[in-house]
């Protein structure tokens, strides 16, 4: 697989250029972005897949959802239905995709829209009579169409984007230099304890400009276990015979945290679409134990497997440090947007 990936490479160079060239072009004004008065924030990442987006869309909507109407917008990776979609009682993960179906399962006064024209469904969203008053663009950061007042770049501390290469070669959607439109950047997947010294030589790697600042988070596993109907402590089912199950981006984490010698595992591609024969291998490989998954993966999986069985691990994006700074950077951009709206 390395050998392919390097002989890719000439690919991964002409990729390089044609999304440069993108962007040159939007950097110069001929290619149209569009601007919105309503405050938005674009979360995303270089790479593909594995930065924690999800805990931290999640971490935006808590803080935010207090104070203000906030919806989220993404096009709805691996969904079934087309064009624009404002997530109803009726919806289903097929009709979302995993991630959206999982923001409107858990936040019940938050707006949930999917359409791959982004700036179609800013419009859509802003004729409703309840429109929102913060839209938080989901994986949005090479989609340029839409202007957003916020960008926060994602890279994870074991794979940061300097030491990444363009696709094939790669992971990489763009070239690292397209860092440079971030105002803020999120080292995720921290270690839960990370010193001074190793947060200063990540930041000197990165070379940040000065319109830039940079924030390390971890991921912090909850203290139990979800079903549809009950909740167990980690610490039992630590001690439980099970079978865990990850259709995610990159599951070790996940895996090391729960396994133990009487358990195994069955590992699927990211946002994987379980058919009628992976929900039979789930079900004999389990056999008589409890199946533990992802909350992504839970989202897919419910409905499909006995209630009684199928068991989730919530995660959360944590700061190391400098929580309170990131908030008010936030909260100070959305509350002048909307200052400055009222005003126009």
């Amino acid at each position: 697989m390395i050998l392919i990936r390097k002989l890719l490479f000439p690919f991964a160079l002409l990729y390089g250029v044609i999304t440069a060239i993108r962007n040159f072009l939007f950097d110069k004004g001929i290619l149209k972005s569009h601007r919105f008065q309503i405050p938005i924030i674009a979360v995303g990442n270089l790479s593909v897949g594995g930065t924690g987006k999800t805990p931290q869309i999640e971490y935006l909507i808590r803080m935010l959802q207090e104070n203000y109407r906030v919806a989220t917008l993404s096009r709805g990776y691996k969904r079934k239905s087309k064009g624009f979609l404002l997530a109803n009682s009726n919806s289903t993960v097929s009709d979302l995709g995993d991630e959206s179906f999982q923001y409107f399962t858990k936040f019940p006064s938050l707006k949930v829209a999917v359409d791959a024209n982004r700036v179609n469904a800013i419009n859509q969203l802003l004729q409703l009579e309840q429109k929102p008053q913060v839209i938080l663009l989901d994986d949005a950061f090479q989609h340029r169409h839409v202007h957003a007042g916020k960008y926060i770049l994602l890279t994870a501390f074991d794979d940061l984007y300097v030491d990444d290469f363009m696709l094939p070669t790669g992971n990489l959607r763009e070239f690292a230099s397209s860092a440079k439109r971030a105002e803020i950047i999120i080292v995720t997947k921290c270690p839960l304890v990370l010193s001074e010294t190793e947060m200063h030589s990540i930041k000197l790697k990165l070379k940040l400009k000065k319109h830039q600042q940079l924030f390390f988070t971890s991921i912090a596993y909850a203290d139990f276990v979800c079903s549809e109907n009950e909740e167990i402590a980690v610490e039992t089912i630590k001690k439980l015979p099970k079978l865990l199950v990850a259709g995610i981006a990159k599951p070790k984490p996940f895996y090391d945290f729960l396994l133990n010698e009487k358990d195994d595992y069955l590992t699927f591609s990211d946002h994987h679409d379980f058919s009628n024969s992976d929900l039979e291998i789930i079900k004999e490989k389990a056999g008589d134990r409890i199946i533990i998954t992802t909350e992504k993966d839970f989202m897919r999986l419910k409905g499909k497997i006995p209630k009684d069985k199928l068991y989730y691990l919530p995660i959360k994006s944590t700061f190391i440090e400098k929580e309170s700074e990131f908030i008010n950077i936030l909260l100070n951009y959305v509350e002048q947007s909307t200052r400055n709206r009222k005003l126009s």
